[in-house]
């Protein structure tokens, strides 16, 4: 079964916008790019995936993914979601039969978990949605066919996934993957991110030695 991962990517320079408290600009611009990193190095190892495809008008995430030897597409839209539609047509011109939409600031992201995901059995239509930790978002989406429910990310995206795949007569399912629950978008999740990979090893390989820089040029991010 061809599955192709589709990752959504805004502008580096714009993003973690919610992070100025805690982090300042330039250096927030260089963890979303270590971030980023992390993920497409976690999801080159995932064997059931055929194709790993970056969605983004950012010409340093088009690079990233180019050194990774990845697809790069342009993204047109002007949304996150519409980021990911443009990411589910060209998987279903190559004849995907499934896609799995996946967040880019989830650096700790366990490739073993997202193999067993791929592994679950279901039905011709599905969607199975991985939230966040806080069970409020989506973090991860996996569809089959690629089409059976247009993504709609953003607050309460969790619900409106599972109600919209219901209504399109889909089966819908949530599953919790621990290495994917945290996203960083607030300074409570950096928080909770550096406290994690200070109790780990061998995760986030880029994340971790950009949050250590940054903790010794400055005592904090």
């Amino acid at each position: 079964m061809r599955t192709v991962a589709i990752i959504p990517v805004k502008r580096l320079d714009l993003a973690k916008q919610r992070l100025a408290p805690a982090v300042a600009g330039g250096h927030r611009r260089a963890l979303a790019e270590a971030m980023l990193a992390d993920c497409l190095l976690a999801l080159r190892r995932v064997q059931g995936l055929d194709e790993i495809c970056v969605v983004t008008a950012d010409p340093t995430a088009s690079h990233l993914a180019a050194e990774h030897a990845l697809t790069a597409i342009e993204d047109t839209a002007s949304s996150h979601s519409g980021a990911a539609i443009l990411g589910v047509s060209h998987a279903l011109a190559g004849g995907a039969a499934r896609v799995l939409l996946a967040a880019a600031d989830c650096p700790l992201i366990d490739p073993r978990e997202l193999d067993e995901l791929l592994s679950r059995p279901a039905p011709t239509r599905s969607v199975l949605v991985v939230p966040d930790r806080h069970g409020e978002g989506t973090n991860a989406l996996l569809l089959k066919p690629p089409d059976v429910i247009a993504p709609a990310f953003g607050e309460g995206s969790r619900r409106r996934h599972v109600t919209t795949a219901a209504t399109a007569g889909a089966m819908p399912e949530t599953v919790a993957l621990p290495s994917m629950g945290l996203d960083i978008d607030t300074p409570a999740d950096l928080e909770l991110l550096v406290t994690t990979l200070a109790s780990t090893r061998g995760r986030a390989a880029h994340t971790r030695g950009l949050l250590s820089q940054l903790t010794r040029a400055h005592g904090s991010c």
